[in-house]
């Protein structure tokens, strides 16, 4: 099983991890967690032993498992949401340890042969999607590519992210800086270690579980090394600005306020006394909201909150990959920005969504051949990157399908769910079909009598997808922060519903 060697600087004091110097392997694996989806980085956590803190994005993933898959608009829609594409993976498969073992090289095409002979030249990562003739799409189809790999045996192109040969120190609370003596002794400084005396020199080696770990750690945790190099729960707290007090995201002024594109509402069951949101009654436009902050990478979530801390110092990492030169120390610019600014995978986007995340777009066009009995390539259908055959024929281009778009309807650019199904949202995120019996249950939990509550409808646009975000990162109670703590003192009153 493949490991990667850090070396790192102990307190022996405090028992606590200074800072690891290590080369591009380690910090392309630190730099990739910017780019992974929030589904895909709940699903590798949740079987870790320690308990994260992410608690409504942890409802949300385990909702869309526990909702029925009628309810999607195709069997694949749930299988998008549990296990996101990373739109950076082909960066990512390159890393030296492989964390995300989504497969994103898969393509199925019609079982039919008839329709790949009469020109039907449609494929989808996603197996049985029904085609246009009805039949699934759940022929296999094998990627054929003749260009040759990039790595090669020069250190110097071996990096993913940052460049081969570079030299990083880490600190415990993962700010990234190339390595030199004035990073050394600020990271000392900032620890409070004033002599070398109880600095004691150590390696690990760690694997994937370890890098797992430190995933985790760092959503939630200000020392994510120390917690996992030493196996230490409880560790002292860093001075100055790393000592800050936890700030909700939600409380950021954002950037774009005025924007109302892809407005939709919500019905919220208000207690009047505790000043909460009891739970909410929604339709499929504000749960697809919810369910596509499961596509987002980590790195959009990071941008979004402009510069407010997280409860962890996952931040510092994000910071980390502005401070760098693009020039010295990563391997381009277009790199710095699919860090920085990262876009979901191609077809997880639909139209009208609130928060605006942009679709990477896949430049690279794929075409079919059915292939033959030649001693040159192998019998059986092959997906190709070049338009000509072995044989030098014309191959015809493909097309992707749209994996959300049941081929009945014919309708292109919607979300994760179909109408006209009505949901349950509690304050925590928990996601439910809508259910009276459950909502009274649930009132009775909270110790809430009728005269205590009351419903009003809210609107959903931008600024509030932005804050319902942050909220789902860093609180317990979402709805409350994004709908309540924000909304003007008098905004219920009018806002209250005449049933």
């Amino acid at each position: 099983m493949a490991t990667i060697s850090l070396k790192a600087s102990v307190d022996k004091k405090s028992n606590r991890v200074l800072f690891v110097e290590s080369d591009e392997f380690f910090v392309d694996i630190l730099f990739s967690f910017l780019t992974m989806p929030m589904g895909t980085i709940i699903h590798l956590i949740c079987n870790l032993s320690r308990t994260n803190g992410i608690v409504c994005m942890n409802n949300l993933y385990k909702s869309v498992k526990n909702i029925d898959v009628r309810y999607f608009r195709t069997k694949a829609c749930k299988n998008m949401l549990l296990h996101p594409h990373n739109a950076a993976a082909a960066y990512c498969k390159s890393l030296k340890l492989k964390i995300d073992y989504i497969d994103t090289s898969s393509f199925f095409c019609c079982e039919s042969s008839h329709c790949s002979e009469v020109g039907y030249k449609l494929w989808s990562h996603y197996k049985n999607l029904y085609y246009g003739c009805g039949r699934p799409m759940s022929r296999i189809l094998n990627l054929s590519c003749s260009a040759p790999s990039n790595s090669g045996s020069d250190e110097r192109n071996r990096g993913v992210f940052v460049k081969g040969l570079a030299r990083f120190v880490v600190s415990d609370y993962f700010q990234v800086r190339p390595a030199s003596t004035s990073a050394t002794i600020a990271l000392l400084t900032k620890a409070g270690v004033m002599v070398t005396s109880n600095i004691e020199e150590r390696i690990f080696d760690i694997g994937v579980t370890e890098v797992l770990e430190l995933l985790e750690r760092s959503l939630v945790s200000r020392t994510p090394l120390t917690e996992v190099l030493l196996a230490r729960k409880e560790v002292p707290e860093i001075r100055n600005e790393d000592s800050l007090q936890r700030t909700s995201l939600m409380h950021e002024t954002l950037e774009h306020q005025s924007e109302r594109n892809g407005e939709t509402s919500v019905r919220l069951v208000v207690c009047k006394s505790k000043k909460m949101a009891c739970y909410a009654e929604a339709s499929k436009d504000f749960v697809d909201l919810l369910f596509i902050l499961l596509t987002i990478p980590l790195g959009y979530l990071m941008n979004e909150k402009h510069g407010g801390q997280s409860k962890g110092c996952i931040h510092h990492l994000y910071d980390s990959v502005i401070d760098l030169d693009a020039t010295k120390n990563l391997k381009s610019n277009d790199i710095k920005e699919i860090l920085l600014n990262p876009k979901i995978a191609p077809g997880y986007g639909y139209k009208n969504q609130p928060l605006g995340v942009k679709e990477a777009v896949d430049n690279q066009q794929y075409y079919y051949d059915w292939g033959s009995n030649s001693t040159f390539y192998s019998y059986g259908p092959v997906i190709r990157t070049e338009k000509k055959s072995p044989h030098d024929s014309t191959l015809p281009l493909l097309t992707i399908m749209d994996p959300k778009s049941p081929y009945k309807e014919g309708t292109e650019g919607d979300g994760f769910l179909l109408d006209p199904a009505m949901f349950t949202v509690g304050d925590d995120l928990v996601v439910t079909p809508i259910s009276p019996v459950s909502e009274l249950s649930l009132l009775e939990k909270l110790k809430i009598p009728f005269n205590d509550i009351y419903v009003c409808e809210v609107q959903v646009g931008r600024e509030e997808a932005s804050r319902l975000l942050a909220a789902s990162f860093v609180s317990e109670s979402a709805l409350t922060d994004t709908f309540i703590r924000k909304m003007p003192k008098d905004a219920f009153i009018s806002d209250v519903l005449k049933e």
